[in-house]
């Protein structure tokens, strides 16, 4: 075993001088009298077993578990591994994770079930600590299996390496606490490859080296290590007199500092609860704990049901910027694909609403995340004649202008495949601007084709990357349409059922809420929505006053997602011109399933 492996413990000298980054059980702090009992386990007497799962999808209980990989150790030395793959029984290896993981079909055909492996692997870790990273999804497939076979589940300690690390590497060292990050940081000799024993033995390394961090702040023992928390916690523990007095009940609730300035803005279906676990030692986030010991006071605001209290809190955070919401700082996160404002436009995925603006064509989106945009992206790209590269071109360069890359391997569209007139461009990308004006039919087409084609040379994997990203483009843009169409409605009355029982209520006027109620039972709508719209927020159409007026176009996303799961109640059109979709929409290439669909309830 290397260095990077051994367990060091710190010598009482160091520990003189270090400031302790965490907050240590009453117990252990304040004893001054010890008994053998309670010295506790050193860490180089425990057994530990580092377990890692692969599996086809992240459900414990629905998904199954396709690989276990585990290794063994005791005193730093490794003195045991396991290793095997596993016939799921019921799931199917998906693409995505086929490519993540590398295990196919075909590797896992003649592997034994986990009725099989799983005996085995008990044996293999009786006595022994579990630790594996993110213990909570490996645990709970383990666990999960041992109920459904019938297998007795021996309920050993369980250490997670991702909360251990989090006690003592902080933001300041890493940017995040996943295997690989961690693994890089600390230079293991085994790079995580998301194969099941590779990660094992990547993590029984990462834990060594954290046990080398906490030995240096003296927590030597398993007892020790297991009740440590994370720093700050005693005083935010004193501070959980400020969740008494918060109602049960749905809500925004809001932590003030002692000049009632807004820290931190929540949303809640039950806001007692929720506000009740900041003061928990199962809260480790740093800015949290920093936020918790700054708050003097919680305060909160009720809502008939959750919709409201997100919608709320999506307003507050809009309107007050509270320093420890994450979406003050960028409210809008969300990533698009647009045109660029060029001779020869070209796709490109942004955040910045000045791009939105500059675009030739209404932007597609938006995506939740910048990987979905770049995936659908790069499938428009290879669908449509557009230009691919970056370089920059004028009228005065465009004799000049050199062939790219992608115009070598036939992928480029634009001045690199010998387009030198302007107009000739914009005439062979038109399907791509009717594309993102709401027509998809040219896309369904053309990704049907490629799918086609590329399945005929049994490249299963990239035609369901095709499919995926067909698909992603289509539900982007059936939403946007949607939310367009929404906010066109003078006024739309809704109801869904609720959490618990009866009846959530909503009147959405141009794409904001602006009523909300709770019945007990269906009978008692009439009554409540009369008093409803009495009292409801007038809200002007979009464009009618100041654009700062206009609803946040995250609550109209919002609105639009409840609406596919409520019931329409009633609905006011707007004039002569209506609110129906346009008839090659990207919503009526959407199979409902079941779902309401905006066009179709008026």
């Amino acid at each position: 075993m290397s260095d990077a492996g051994r367990f060091v413990s710190a010598t009482p000298e160091r520990l003189d001088i270090m400031t302790v980054p965490f907050d240590r059980a009453p117990s252990a702090l304040h004893n001054t009298q010890l008994s053998f009992d309670s010295l506790g386990t050193p860490l180089s007497d425990v057994t530990f077993v580092i377990v890692d799962l692969e599996t086809t999808g992240t459900r414990a209980g629905q998904s199954e578990i396709t690989e276990i990989g585990a290794v063994k150790t005791l005193g730093g030395e490794v003195i045991g591994e396991f290793q095997t793959l596993v016939k799921p029984e019921h799931s199917v290896i998906s693409p995505f994770v086929a490519r993540l993981t590398g295990i196919t079909h075909a590797m896992v055909d003649d592997a034994p079930p986990i009725s099989s492996v799983l005996p085995s692997f008990l044996e293999f870790s009786v006595g022994a600590v579990l630790v594996a990273h993110n213990a909570p999804f490996d645990i709970g497939f383990l666990r999960s299996a041992c109920e459904r076979l019938d297998y007795h589940w021996p309920a050993p300690t369980v250490l997670d390496t991702v909360t251990l690390a989090r006690r003592v590497v902080g933001r300041d060292e890493v940017r995040n606490h996943k295997l690989s990050t961690l693994a890089a940081h600390f230079g293991t000799q085994v790079e995580p490859d998301h194969r099941a024993l590779s990660d094992a033995r990547a993590t029984g390394e990462l834990l060594h080296h954290l046990f080398e961090r906490f030995g240096g702040y003296g927590v030597t023992t398993l007892e020790e290590l297991s009740t440590v928390r994370q720093s700050g916690w005693a005083k935010r523990q004193a501070k959980s007199h400020l969740a008494k007095g918060v109602p049960a009940e749905p809500g925004v609730y809001m932590f003030l500092d002692g000049t009632r300035r807004v820290l931190y803005i929540g949303k809640s279906g039950n806001m007692a609860r929720r506000v009740r676990g900041y003061f928990n030692a199962s809260e480790n986030r740093g800015r949290m704990a920093e936020m918790i010991t700054a708050a003097q006071e919680v305060s909160c605001l009720p809502c008939a049901h959750a919709l409201e209290a997100e919608v709320r809190e999506i307003r507050l955070i809009g309107e007050l910027a509270p320093p420890y919401n994450r979406r003050s700082k960028n409210p809008e996160r969300n990533s698009w694909i647009v045109l660029s404002d060029e001779l020869f436009p070209r796709l490109s995925v942004v955040r910045a609403n000045s791009a939105l603006e500059r675009s030739p064509a209404p932007p597609l989106g938006p995506f939740r995340s910048r990987k979905s945009a770049q995936a659908v992206k790069e499938l428009l790209d290879t669908l449509y004649p557009v230009k691919r590269c970056t370089a920059a071109i004028t009228q005065r360069s465009l004799g000049e202008h050199r062939p790219c890359v992608s115009a070598q391997v036939g992928q480029c569209g634009g001045p690199c495949a010998g387009i030198t007139d302007v107009d000739d461009y914009q005439s062979s990308i038109r399907e791509l601007f009717a594309l993102l004006d709401g027509d998809l039919s040219s896309l369904q087409r053309l990704a049907a084709e490629r799918m086609q084609r590329l399945s005929g040379e049994a490249r299963f994997e990239t035609a369901a990357e095709v499919r995926d990203s067909m698909r992603s483009a289509v539900s982007i843009a059936a939403r946007a349409e949607q939310v367009t169409a929404l906010r066109r409605v003078p006024e739309l009355i809704a109801a869904a059922p609720g959490f618990d029982s009866g009846w959530d209520l909503a009147i959405i006027r141009h794409g904001k809420l602006a009523g909300a109620g709770h019945v007990s039972t269906r009978q008692a709508m009439g009554d409540s929505l009369s008093a409803l719209s009495s009292t409801a927020e007038w809200v002007p159409a979009p464009g009618a006053l100041p654009q700062e007026t206009d609803s946040l176009p995250e609550e109209s996303r919002l609105l639009a997602g409840w609406l596919e799961t409520a019931e329409l109640v009633s609905v006011t059109h707007a004039g002569d011109h209506g609110w129906s979709l346009p008839r090659q929409g990207a919503t009526s290439h959407v199979q409902s399933s079941g779902a309401v669909r905006l066009s179709d309830s008026v």
